[in-house]
């Protein structure tokens, strides 16, 4: 049905035909005809304390739901501080539409000194998103949205920016309202799924490596596992993907000489969903004997990194559902479960020695969080050496980290988004004490939201990988010891609850108590308190 509608409310009208019901943002002067419009098409309006937090946020929000997030910003600065939030999406694949205003459509090409006037502001965007558009007709914004959304759900989930000129936004004109397109999975071809049946039907050490693009697949990688009596290791997005109490789950952490060694020993190895990226390896690439099966949606990510012998691009779910239908029925075996568990105690014992550090907060973690919950880590020692590889995960979608980027500052706004999404769900926010500065200023936005969200601070004095490596290298070290912050009394200043705790066992009681508290509380744990 056509309407007659302002450029503003064609954008929210077309948001919410697409079922969106939470945008993350900050109203500026360019953008509030889209704002008068919210309301009035019932979609709920979040208000971080700066963009980048916005984007975070809505990123957060994507990963725990599934489904794409929405950050609202200005022009100009605004759109540029959410920039690196678009650019985390962009790294680990997650489906984020970022709008904002343009400069007018008359507006001279090299400029004349207009408010938030950037030389190229979709071209800034379109070098850190899959693309950016800058719509010349208030009749496209709805289109627009509708492709927007047809190409986050096409192939590999990456994040959009959509550009309207601010003149658009409050002229009027006659509208239809783009319904989503409807986007199929993409099928897997016949031959490489007959290829990779024989290549899995004849191997008798098989072994599985599931990366973010199986969170949709999770059942089926899990019965494609048991019926090979297949080991199964995981990336950081991958995490949860098998349950870790699985027989055949050996954990996350591509990185260690447990999980390399078994890959080593394998004679076929089928990874799903990963790019075998150097931010999941850390010490250089698999050594890979065997054969090699890639699953992706992505027909650039299947060949990235290490060529397969056999390459399947499609939907996760449809290649692996149509491998088991041309596998033998069998169970998991007991050389697959051996193999699993002696390679999962060898993980293990490395990931422990790796974390000592972090041990007390991961186990008091894993109390609080138990099968349901959801930790929004930032890029922090805690979380890469600590919760990665020693925390249990027991669902897809359940470990929030920002691998490839590797930005700061994301734990606790992606921690809000999660819990906006899944508010029945325990949601918790690691950060370190240097990363947590990066968007301390989130902590008001929480607060005024009354979340019961604990963001726990694993306190070194500083950026503690940094001064690692810099004493490592034999550098002199300097810049990275950083004076202490009273970060309960910060808490507090924002509306939140903020205490230090002593050891595990005031952790645990900490956490606990946190998350039926009527707003955030910020929990504290030096370095004297972890170890």
């Amino acid at each position: 049905m056509t309407q007659e509608l302002t450029g503003g409310e064609a954008l929210v009208a077309a948001l919410r035909a697409h079922a969106v019901d939470t945008v993350f943002g900050i109203p500026g002067t360019h953008n509030l005809p889209v704002y008068a419009a919210l309301s009035r098409y019932g979609v709920r309006h979040v208000s971080p304390r700066h963009e980048q937090g916005a984007g975070f946020a809505a990123d957060g929000w994507a990963r725990a739901s599934g489904r794409p997030g929405v950050c609202l910003t200005t022009t100009g600065p605004a759109l540029l501080n959410a920039a690196t939030a678009a650019a985390q999406a962009y790294s680990d694949s997650v489906p984020v539409l970022f709008v904002s205003p343009g400069l007018p459509l008359r507006h001279p090409g090299r400029g004349n000194g207009f408010l938030h006037e950037l030389k190229d502001q979709r071209g800034a965007l379109d070098a850190v998103v899959a693309y950016s558009h800058r719509v010349t007709s208030v009749a496209e914004i709805p289109l627009a949205v509708a492709c927007a959304y047809a190409a986050m759900g096409t192939g590999r989930p990456r994040p959009v920016h959509l550009e309207i000129p601010l003149d658009l936004l409050d002229e009027r004109a006659a509208v239809r309202i783009a319904a989503p397109v409807p986007v199929p999975p993409a099928v897997p071809a016949e031959p490489q799924i007959r290829a990779a049946a024989g290549v899995l039907a004849d191997s008798v050490r098989p072994v599985v490596i599931a990366g973010g693009g199986s969170a949709g697949a999770a059942a089926a990688l899990g019965d494609l596992a048991e019926r090979l009596g297949a080991p199964v290791v995981t990336t950081a997005n991958g995490k949860g993907v098998l349950p870790d109490d699985h027989p055949l789950a050996v954990g996350a952490g591509l990185h260690h000489e447990a999980v390399r060694d078994l890959v080593r020993d394998s004679d076929a190895v089928v990874a799903v969903g990963t790019e075998l990226a150097p931010s999941d390896l850390w010490f250089g690439p698999l050594d890979i004997p065997g054969k090699l099966i890639r699953i992706d949606v992505d027909a650039h990510a299947v060949t990235t990194n290490a060529l397969p012998d056999t390459a399947i691009v499609a939907d996760a779910a449809l290649a692996l559902t149509e491998l088991l239908a041309r596998l033998p029925r069998q169970g998991v075996s007991a050389r697959g479960a051996e193999r699993a568990s002696r390679a999962r105690a060898d993980r293990t014992a490395q990931a422990r020695t790796e974390g000592a550090a972090h041990l007390v907060l991961t186990e008091a973690l894993a109390k609080v969080l138990g099968r349901d919950g959801v930790l929004a880590g930032d890029s922090a020692m805690a979380c890469y050496y600590g919760a990665l590889s020693n925390l249990p995960a027991y669902a897809p979608r359940s470990f929030l980290y920002p691998t490839g980027l590797g930005t700061l500052g994301y734990g606790l706004p992606a921690a809000i988004g999660a819990k906006l999404a899944r508010p029945s769900a325990p949601v918790v926010a690691v950060h370190g004490d240097g990363g947590l500065m990066f968007t301390v200023q989130e902590l008001a936005s929480a607060a005024q939201l009354r979340l019961p969200l604990p963001v726990v601070v694993a306190d070194n004095g500083g950026y503690g990988e940094i001064r690692d490596e810099m004493a490592d290298r034999e550098d002199p070290v300097h810049a990275v010891d950083l004076p202490a912050v009273d970060f309960p009394m910060v808490a507090r200043a924002m509306g939140c609850h903020g205490l230090t705790v002593g050891d595990g066992t005031e952790l645990a009681r900490a956490l606990d108590e946190a998350l039926s508290a009527d707003r955030p509380t910020l929990i504290h744990l030096p370095d004297s308190a972890a170890g």
